[in-house]
């Protein structure tokens, strides 16, 4: 009698990536890149390149009249768009490799709701015109909302990538620690992501020492300002103290190397973060620290589950 389920990769633990899993981490990379870009419109101010229409730009296919804003924003949305392909065609490939109901399938399945939710949110953006130079506070709290998707998004990218790699042999156990204190890493991390958009966005429009800024010393956005450093230096101590107990706890294997990977990230994040204080939060130092606080996240996210790993 022949076995007829459509699962083909081992459950054993083996050493290196599987094709699809080294494909899966070239997906996270380009929703990396996809994040960083979409901050660079807002930083160069180019959100209503399209006008408020969507998702077509200014009601065309491919804009007639290119403008440097229309086409940054325009590139966003086609760079955005084929997220949407990439997740469609992962969500396909593992139902059929691995089966619907595998942990591989519904991190895909994950990855596609969140992609589709990240549109809607930037949807939401363009129509009601929170974008370019809106200053209100609904812009940004939508901001905040957006970051956090995101964080969801790169998290279940980043567990398909894992679960279909070098996590491919994981056993689910008990967890080493609390299970209040892996709710308080995710959750701290991403209270200091999503306060750490709405922050850059008022340095964006309210630089910092300018005279914009001194005129609008009233406007939630300036006064918001201060509350992203204070929860990034208790969160940062928190992670310290986290991945000290993990190591204490005797974690081993992956949970260890990406436990490891936290605590470096920590370290550079918190230096990172003083320079960009420092130098004014200029364009490229919010990417660079945007793209450091993605890789803290998803260190974070594989780190927790890899410590439950009962092999």
């Amino acid at each position: 009698m022949t076995d007829s389920s459509p699962v083909h990769v081992p459950t054993a633990a083996a050493p290196g990536e599987t094709p699809f899993s080294r494909m899966a981490w070239g997906f996270l990379g380009y929703l990396l890149f996809v994040i960083l870009f979409g901050a660079w419109v807002r930083i160069t101010g180019s959100g209503a390149g399209c006008g408020d229409h969507w998702p077509l730009c200014d009601g065309q296919v491919i804009p007639r009249e290119p403008s440097l804003e229309r086409m940054i924003e325009y590139t966003h949305r086609v760079t955005s768009g084929l997220c949407g392909i990439f997740a469609i065609g992962f969500m396909a490939v593992a139902a059929r490799s691995y089966g619907f109901g595998h942990r591989v399938s519904r991190a895909a399945l994950a990855t596609l709701l969140f992609v589709i939710v990240e549109g809607a949110i930037g949807a939401m953006l363009v129509k009601l015109e929170l974008v370019a130079g809106d200053t209100s506070s609904a812009r940004g709290l939508v901001v905040g909302l957006h970051l956090g998707n995101t964080l969801l998004l790169t998290g279940s990218a980043a567990l398909m990538a894992w679960l279909a790699g070098k996590g491919r042999g994981f056993v689910r156990g008990h967890a080493p620690l609390a299970e209040g204190w892996f709710v308080a890493v995710l959750g701290g991390l991403a209270i200091t992501a999503m306060t750490g958009a709405v922050t850059a966005l008022g340095d964006t429009l309210f630089p910092v020492g300018s005279e914009e800024a001194r005129s609008a010393a009233g406007n939630i956005l300036v006064q918001l300002r201060i509350v992203h450093p204070l929860v990034a230096m208790g969160v940062a101590g928190l992670l310290v103290w986290f991945g000290s107990r993990l190591v204490k706890a005797g974690v081993q294997g992956e949970a260890r190397k990406w436990t490891g990977r936290i605590g470096l990230l920590v370290v550079v994040q918190v230096i990172f973060g003083f320079i960009n204080i420092g130098l004014a939060a200029p364009g490229w130092a919010q990417l660079v620290h945007l793209l450091i606080a993605q890789g803290l996240w998803v260190c974070a996210v594989i780190a927790t589950l890899a410590a439950r790993d009962a092999t």
